[in-house]
């Protein structure tokens, strides 16, 4: 084995190492402080009543919805920017984080002030609002950017203005909503997991356990998609049909991840980016060490999110954003 192949390797073993590191520090720290010992004590079954109901039904779950969210939206933002041949694309960018936050938004809407209990049905009706605005908007972007296929460019392109008219649409609607349902959806909208639980956890599992290894077996069609389209097709690959399938799956990611902890922006774009630049641009370790970093990433940002102030708790998503922006100005200074 030559030192290229070890480093792989050897970078998702520093960052697995890293989210165990994180992960059992986020167990400790919180409103309610639970000392290292205690927090053992409570996984052997030794801890008392308290501890216990803090930790396996209040911050493991969280944690696990953290890990699991970040290496989706990291696997789906190294898709896109394979697909789009563009280094500077993300769920976000490419408005398919838009169209879930409108549906969402719409649900809300259109429920304010009806004798429906939203919070007896948001934790499945929410969801699936997100589900559909995310593939409405990857459809109407697919759909638009096609021209006797559809190009890279156009689809980043096409994916921009879809979601600045998304966007827009967002606020015009946000703005005549009543104010508790405004911070409800503005709070769902920055990306936060306050509310998460082990069937929020199970509910996002499945799309994981599949999507997620069908996007490792299509990293050798990744690496030709990264080609070209003209090489591509000389190598014997049917762009079109790969390109369709693998935009499928990320949105699918996408928008599973989306409808469990709301708008994420940035980390689809900084974990591939920082896993190419680790591992280099061979995809078969390109989305392995994405999903880690993604996973990290995530973690360390939902546990500054609960932590950095105490009177109120930060949506991981400004978190986030405000860790994303300087890499994402970064890249944009480095474009050619």
């Amino acid at each position: 084995m030559n030192v290229k192949s070890k480093k792989p390797l050897a970078v998702a073993a520093v960052t697995l190492l890293l989210i165990c590191i994180v992960f059992f520090i986020s167990l400790n720290m919180g409103v309610i402080r639970i000392a290292p010992l205690d927090t053992l004590r409570v996984f052997f079954g030794q801890g008392d009543a308290r501890d216990q109901l803090v930790l396996f039904e209040f911050r493991l779950p969280r944690m696990v919805l953290s890990l699991l969210v970040g290496a989706g939206i990291a696997v789906a933002g190294a898709i896109f920017q394979s697909v789009s041949q563009n280094d500077l694309a993300e769920p976000g960018i490419l408005g398919i984080n838009a169209g879930a936050s409108l549906a969402v938004v719409l649900f809300i809407f259109f429920f304010q002030g009806s004798a429906v209990d939203l919070s007896m049905f948001s934790t499945w009706l929410l969801p699936v609002s997100a589900l559909a605005g995310a593939f409405l908007a990857a459809f109407l972007i697919y759909v638009l950017a096609w021209k006797k296929g559809v190009s890279p460019v156009r689809l980043i392109l096409v994916g921009i203005g879809v979601n600045a008219g998304f966007n827009a649409l967002l606020l015009i609607f946000q703005l005549k909503m009543d104010p508790r349902d405004f911070m409800q959806a503005l709070v769902w909208i920055s990306g936060s997991i306050w509310n998460a639980n082990w069937k929020m956890v199970l509910s996002i599992l499945p799309w994981l356990l599949v999507l997620l290894p069908f996007s490792l077996y299509k990293a050798r069609y990744l690496n030709v998609l990264q080609l070209g389209d003209q090489l591509a097709v000389g190598l014997g690959t049917r762009v079109e049909k790969e390109r369709r399938v693998l935009l499928i799956s990320a949105v699918a990611l996408t928008a599973s991840c989306v409808a469990a902890a709301g708008g994420i922006a940035f980390l689809g774009l900084i974990a591939p980016h920082l896993a190419r630049r680790l591992t280099g641009p061979r995809h078969q370790t390109l989305i392995p060490v994405s999903a880690l970093i993604g996973a990290f990433l995530f973690l360390l940002a939902d546990t500054l999110a609960r932590n950095v102030l105490v009177t109120f708790e930060v949506p991981v998503g400004l978190v986030i954003s405000v860790l994303g922006a300087p890499y994402f100005i970064y890249l944009l200074m480095k474009a050619k």
